[in-house]
């Protein structure tokens, strides 16, 4: 049984970036989020296997019969988000974890984060990768002026008006669009945007950031239509700059 803590004192919640893939965390994560883990027992996350499988990795020591885990994700009713904030009421810390980059970004560890500021509670975000920002980086785009628009529509007619739409603001404001796609409809997107788009508009391609089959490539929009590349399950950001 857990000693409670004084009521006086309230937990925080921590923002703990995970992985973009397979690949050995500490090799893109700082010390801090070991660190971090170690010394919290409460978790709000995307999915609790995936989730217990990246803290073992983190901290292998660390008994897992401690870890009291919340899951937050599309089927999560939002009335029973305050109640997972009880924890810190109590003066516990809680770890939001995201599927793969940093909770609150694209992802629906947000929400969380709006009720911990209605109760007061503090937010530490911590450092690590985020696939929006990093394929931003390294894009040669304009990234003092871009806009993150997250998946585009499913129906035909209305996902070749929000691409055309897109351009058009890229154009008139100067403006980076970044948008991304479910995985295996990635090489369905990337012949449409060279359909589309003008000949001339740049599109970068950012595939697998921080993996071994990392690739970043921006080229003309025509050119894309003659490189072949497979990008089927793998996670991808595409960043349009008119």
């Amino acid at each position: 049984m857990e000693d409670p803590k004084p009521s006086l004192i309230v937990g925080k919640i921590y923002l703990i970036p995970t992985t973009l893939g397979d690949n050995a965390p500490l090799e893109v994560l700082p010390i801090s989020i070991k660190r971090t883990i170690e010394n919290t027992d409460h978790y709000i996350v995307e999915n609790e296997k995936t989730a217990r499988h990246f803290i073992k990795k983190i901290s292998p020591s660390k008994a897992q019969p401690t870890l009291h885990i919340e899951t937050l994700n599309k089927f999560t009713d939002p009335a029973v988000i305050p109640e997972f904030l009880e924890p810190c009421i109590s003066g516990f810390d809680i770890g939001i974890l995201s599927e793969a980059g940093c909770p609150g970004i694209a992802d629906p560890g947000a929400e969380v984060i709006r009720v911990a500021h209605e109760k007061r509670i503090q937010v530490v975000p911590l450092v690590g990768p985020s696939s929006i920002l990093m394929a931003m980086m390294s894009s040669g785009m304009n990234g003092q002026n871009f806009a993150f628009n997250g998946y585009l529509p499913i129906d035909a007619f209305e996902r070749k008006s929000k691409i055309k739409s897109l351009e058009r603001i890229s154009r008139e404001k100067g403006q980076s669009q970044i948008i991304m796609e479910t995985p295996y409809r990635n090489d369905k997107l990337l012949k449409e945007l060279t359909k589309i788009l003008q000949k001339t508009t740049r599109l970068c391609v950012a595939c697998d950031i921080t993996l071994p089959t990392e690739f970043i490539r921006t080229k003309i929009a025509h050119e894309w239509s003659e490189i072949n590349i497979d990008l089927n399950k793998r996670p991808t950001i595409f960043i349009i700059q008119a």
